[in-house]
């Protein structure tokens, strides 16, 4: 893709039942070594899961949004937020391997984690997509990593430029003890309230295995079987009918929730992040 005008996203592939994949999407991100020792080591107050849980999580959902729906001023505002909180997340001399949160390669892996997921859900919950259209929604998908430091011709030039760069990328992929129990922790809900991890984690876990694939689940050590995968098959296809019937502001939540208090946090002064 070139420096130019990024292509218009088109709302009607927001499907908020994506974020049922969350998990298994961060999963992805940090299997780069990289960008796992970069999030378990940072020392960023209100970037720790377990001890802000939910802050966390609006934070992160609401760059999705920003990155999708949001005007170039809105991005650029979100982008001086996230900068001030990687500033402080960088390698020190004994960690083991080398990052820097300001690494438009780490951050170009991140995008293409979110734009796999995104066009995985999307064929997941509404249906393949044309092959003009999954351009389109590709070239759109660039901002998902231009709104923080990668440079737009850093984007792989096509759909089919990115399958080689993924396929490249694959080989750094490697996920060792003390980032699995980390995504483990997620996988299982274990930062929020016993109740609640006890009650969903186990699910939680089923379909986040459901949503990974192969290669991740085997780096995780995540068992699936056959059944397994009948089962996750069968709660796609009860979700997808549900999708499919919903109006457009109910299958976009919370995505134009999170885009509205964006634009109030912005307009009020509050911190983005």
């Amino acid at each position: 893709m070139s420096a130019t005008e990024p292509v218009p996203l088109d709302k009607k592939v927001i499907v908020g039942a994506a974020l049922m994949a969350g998990a298994a999407n961060v999963i992805m991100q940090l299997a780069r070594p990289g960008v796992g020792y970069g999030v378990i080591e940072s020392k960023v107050e209100s970037g720790q899961l377990h001890r802000h849980p939910i802050k966390r999580s609006r934070t992160t959902f609401s760059y999705l949004a920003v990155a999708l729906l949001g005007t170039p001023e809105e991005k650029a505002a979100y982008r001086k937020a996230v900068n001030r909180s990687h500033a402080q997340v960088r390698s020190r001399p004994d960690s083991p391997v080398r990052y820097n949160a300001f690494d438009p390669g780490l951050q170009l892996w991140v995008a293409a984690c979110l734009y796999r997921g995104f066009e995985d859900t999307y064929r997941a919950f509404v249906g393949p997509l044309e092959p003009a259209d999954r351009e389109r929604l590709y070239q759109a998908a660039a901002t998902l990593g231009t709104t923080l430091q990668v440079p737009p011709e850093a984007w792989p030039a096509d759909r089919e430029a990115f399958e080689d760069y993924w396929r490249e990328e694959m080989k750094q992929v490697s996920i060792d003890e003390p980032v699995r129990r980390h995504l483990l922790d997620i996988a299982d809900l274990r930062f929020l309230p016993w109740p609640v991890s006890a009650a969903f984690g186990g699910f939680n876990r089923f379909v986040t295995t459901g949503f990974l694939p192969p290669d991740f689940r085997e780096e995780m050590r995540l068992p699936w079987s056959d059944r397994d995968q009948r089962r996750f098959d069968r709660l796609i296809a009860v979700v997808r009918a549900m999708v499919r019937v919903q109006p457009p502001p109910v299958r976009r939540f919370p995505f134009d929730l999170l885009i509205w208090d964006v634009r109030r946090r912005i307009r009020t002064g509050r911190p983005l992040v």
